[in-house]
């Protein structure tokens, strides 16, 4: 196998995983598709983010659920957003706000804040809670990052306050996982940290962010078309296959 294709076709092992309960939508099931990678490629990752699959560690997968064709990837057209009145207030507030951009890694405070978002969400929004261990973090965020995989860290007054977990590929920037500190509303640090992604985008020469699923109705993805414009794809094409993704739009109703 020649190098270019070993970069887009790295050794892998395929499964699924059995039905479970899905998060987005009451009385369905998820099945999920799998490839772990043995030693994930910038190559590969670029042609299955841009193919509508999602990286954790060196997890690789997307839905392939019976009956049911809810989950529709979504990326953020970088050259031709423009934020609105409320983002740019927000990028004010967040003026004193301390970035860090590097490898992905593990201590303590990231256990911490992850866990009291958590919490926060179970609470306030009914996530099932479930604490993250040292092991589970390290497989989720911080194995298979390459040298594409980063973590943008969001520091006020000497305080982590956010985590963005994110891939920069060949032709944008993945959203793979954001949490932060929820005693910190004034800096609408989600906001904000999609807001620096473009940022970061535009400074990079890069065209998308890859913002995962959208899923009509479903009330964690409703922020999503906020940061307009945006284009959608439905299914998983293959790597042999060229992705069509189509303009996306919502009523400007409840958009900001």
């Amino acid at each position: 196998m020649d190098k270019q294709k070993k970069q887009l076709y790295p050794d892998s092992h395929d499964f699924s995983m059995l039905d479970y309960e899905c998060a987005y939508l009451p009385d369905k099931m998820v099945r999920m598709r799998y490839k772990y990678v043995l030693s994930p490629t910038k190559a590969f990752c670029s042609a299955v983010i841009k193919r509508g699959w999602r990286r954790f560690g060196k997890y690789y997968f997307y839905p392939t659920c019976n009956g049911c064709n809810a989950c529709k990837s979504l990326r953020i057209d970088v050259k031709n957003f423009k934020p609105s009145r409320s983002q740019k207030r927000v990028q004010k507030r967040n003026k004193e706000t301390q970035i860090i951009i590097q490898k992905p890694s593990l201590s303590t405070m990231h256990i911490q804040l992850y866990n009291k978002f958590h919490a926060y969400k179970s609470q306030k929004d009914g996530w099932k809670q479930k604490s993250i261990s040292y092991n589970e973090y390290h497989e989720n965020f911080v194995d298979g990052a390459g040298n594409f995989g980063k973590e943008v860290l969001y520091i006020v007054d000497d305080k982590l306050v956010g985590v963005d977990l994110i891939d920069i590929l060949d032709d944008g920037i993945s959203a793979i996982y954001f949490f932060y500190d929820p005693d910190y509303p004034k800096l609408s640090l989600g906001t904000y940290s999609l807001l620096y992604q473009i940022e970061l985008a535009r400074i990079l020469g890069l065209d998308w962010i890859y913002l995962g699923y959208w899923v009509d109705g479903c009330k964690a993805f409703s922020y999503k078309p906020n940061f307009q414009p945006e284009e959608i794809l439905d299914g998983f094409p293959e790597i042999t296959q060229e992705p069509q993704w189509e303009p996306f739009t919502l009523s400007s109703k409840g958009l900001q």
